[in-house]
């Protein structure tokens, strides 16, 4: 298996003190049973953070949108009417109205842009995040220095640079929460926090698994047809 697949599958990421800590509490049992956690992320943190920015105060179906716009406008042909993901540089040479109207960016081009601009010129080495030495609190900083990037967007970052202090709440997890736990009423972030708070460095990874628990058992009933 290439390197670039095993960095998307995170096959060389240990996750062995998760499922001892899954192990610890029943309602998570099923996590190390199923081998849950991996989460799926793109071959290069530039992707990953230009697709964050665009699923900001927006639908998936938008966000879905603009995506496919980025990569059939600026990514590279191949396979049968196929495109790669764009490179920073390919975008950097766009413009701001280019990224309004043709991309159906709205408000988030001058940011997409900026951090195409910045990617490519050598000013911004996203890559290094994934072996970064910094503490989560540092990191977390320098990704909120991203014009367009909030903390919504940078605590997902983290999870996709397995970091997982922070749950990323959006309008989404926030009503799979109160579904869950509260009969469908909203809480305050502060309640799911402190829910969460004794799971320690983990508590993102297991808040997300537990949203999308769901997900997992309903392709285990399909796997098992």
């Amino acid at each position: 298996m290439n390197t670039q697949l095993r960095s998307c599958l995170r096959f060389d990421e240990d996750l062995s003190p998760f499922w001892r800590e899954a192990r610890r509490h029943s309602r998570y049992r099923w996590i190390a049973r199923a081998g849950a956690g991996r989460l799926l992320r793109a071959p290069s943190v530039f992707e990953d953070v230009m697709k964050m920015i665009c699923t900001t105060n927006c639908t998936w179906a938008l966000t879905t949108v603009i995506v496919s716009n980025l990569v059939e406008s600026f990514g590279e042909p191949f396979n049968a009417g196929h495109h790669t993901f764009p490179t920073a540089g390919a975008i950097a040479g766009s413009t701001e109205r280019y990224l309004r109207t043709k991309i159906k960016a709205g408000y988030r081009a001058p940011y997409l842009l900026e951090l195409s601009e910045r990617v490519a010129s050598g000013t911004l080495a996203l890559e290094e995040w994934r072996n970064s030495p910094l503490d989560t609190p540092s990191l977390y900083r320098e990704i909120c220095s991203i014009k367009g990037v909030g903390p919504y967007a940078a605590q997902n970052l983290l999870r996709l640079l397995g970091r997982y202090e922070h749950l990323g709440l959006d309008s989404w997890v926030r009503a799979q929460h109160a579904k869950l736990h509260h009969g469908g009423r909203t809480v305050k972030d502060s309640t799911i926090e402190r829910r969460y708070a004794p799971l320690g460095s983990w508590r993102g990874l297991f808040f997300w698994l537990e949203m999308t628990r769901h997900w997992h058992e309903s392709n285990h009933q399909h796997s098992s047809r």
